[in-house]
């Protein structure tokens, strides 16, 4: 089945993915034309997916699986002219190595068995070894890598320290995670040692991707925005520069790209670009042309088309994704992506039509 859907891939300009134009972009280098991906591009929108999903008989299975992990991230290339690959996991599988038992539920979303409840919780939990703890992302990584043989690169990721802590006091998915915040605000010590070990994991882990195989890395701090001001640095930022520095430090990550997404963190998109990372990911809300400004040349910027455009007409999705690359400009360091993940109402040919619009209207 992988190789199958390789050899059906629209085919790709010949050059080596370590130059890509993806990775040309996240450096801020003359492009051909714009690079585009897009977040959750593997995932329930695809019917394929959905096939591949059943046959796994769980969300866990499948992600825990490298072989089905390796067909799944492959199956949205075999379709549309994407630009980069990411590697199919979760962002919760760091607490799911650390033993609060993650499992999904329908129409609910992720589950711990054994949310953090008490400092005791907090302060017994060990950073995992991404390379037996967490082996069969390594794997599937290593499979994925070897299967794309060169045509794109690939981005390995993790979750925040700050939106894994959420998860992992709360028990689950929250309006707005008011366990978490009340840990911050109540014993703040406590939080930033968990925050602490967290960031340990999380670079642990993103050093084991990049030795694995992965050329760009992300990480996703998808509750930083529910943060005040002054406990976003704190209890995100502060974590998010941390893992910046030690990728920096690690002879291996240290050579690719990193990207960073804090939705709805638009405020602090100056202090974002100062962790040291290649790239700031965009939420819909921010206007990429006025980011653009603010941050200067220090990052590239990733982004950032409102997921419900593709739920429009195609000429209103060749419309909108015009506007987002007329808002930018004629400058280096774009990577045009959604403002947050595709969701599962949205037809696979309406994923075509923004992929070839922006190849078609930024081709230089």
């Amino acid at each position: 089945m992988v190789r199958m859907q390789l050899e059906n891939a629209p085919a790709a300009a010949p050059h080596d993915a370590s130059d890509h134009r993806f990775l040309r972009a996240l450096r801020r280098q003359p492009v051909d034309m714009t690079p585009v991906w897009i977040m959750r591009q593997a995932g329930r929108y695809l019917p394929e997916y959905r096939a591949t999903r059943a046959r796994a008989g769980s969300f866990m299975a499948l992600a825990q699986t490298p072989e089905l992990a390796c067909e799944v991230t492959l199956q949205p290339l075999a379709r549309f002219a994407l630009d980069a690959a990411i590697l199919f996991s979760d962002i919760l599988t760091i607490p799911d190595a650390m033993g609060l038992g993650l499992h999904f539920v329908e129409g609910e979303g992720p589950k711990f068995a054994r949310p953090l409840r008490s400092a005791a919780d907090i302060t017994r939990l060990g950073v995992p070894d991404p390379n037996t703890d967490l082996r069969y992302v390594m794997d599937a990584v290593r499979l994925i890598r070897r299967e794309l043989g060169g045509r794109v690169p690939l981005i390995g990721f993790s979750g925040s320290p700050w939106t894994l802590a959420c998860y992992m006091i709360e028990g689950g998915s929250s309006p707005n995670f008011a366990r978490a915040k009340a840990l911050a605000l109540e014993d703040p010590a406590l939080m930033q040692g968990l925050l602490g070990t967290l960031a340990d994991a999380v670079a642990r882990y993103l050093a084991a991707q990049a030795a694995a195989g992965a050329e760009a890395l992300m990480v996703f701090d998808t509750w930083g925005g529910l943060l005040a001001p002054r406990l976003f640095r704190e209890f995100s930022l502060r974590w998010l520069a941390e893992i910046a520095a030690r990728l920096a430090d690690d002879p291996i990550a240290a050579t690719l790209p990193l990207i960073l997404f804090s939705k709805g963190a638009n405020a602090h998109l100056e202090a974002l670009a100062a962790t040291g990372c290649a790239a700031l990911g965009l939420d819909w809300t921010a206007d990429i042309g006025e980011a653009r400004a603010r941050v200067g040349e220090r990052v590239a910027l990733q982004g950032n088309l409102d997921p419900a455009v593709l739920a429009a007409s195609p000429e209103a999705i060749r419309a909108e994704a015009r506007a987002v690359l007329e808002s930018f400009g004629p400058h280096p360091g774009h990577v045009f992506n959604l403002g947050h993940g595709i969701t599962p109402d949205i037809p696979p040919e309406h994923v075509a039509v923004l992929v070839d619009t922006v190849h078609e209207l930024s081709r230089r």
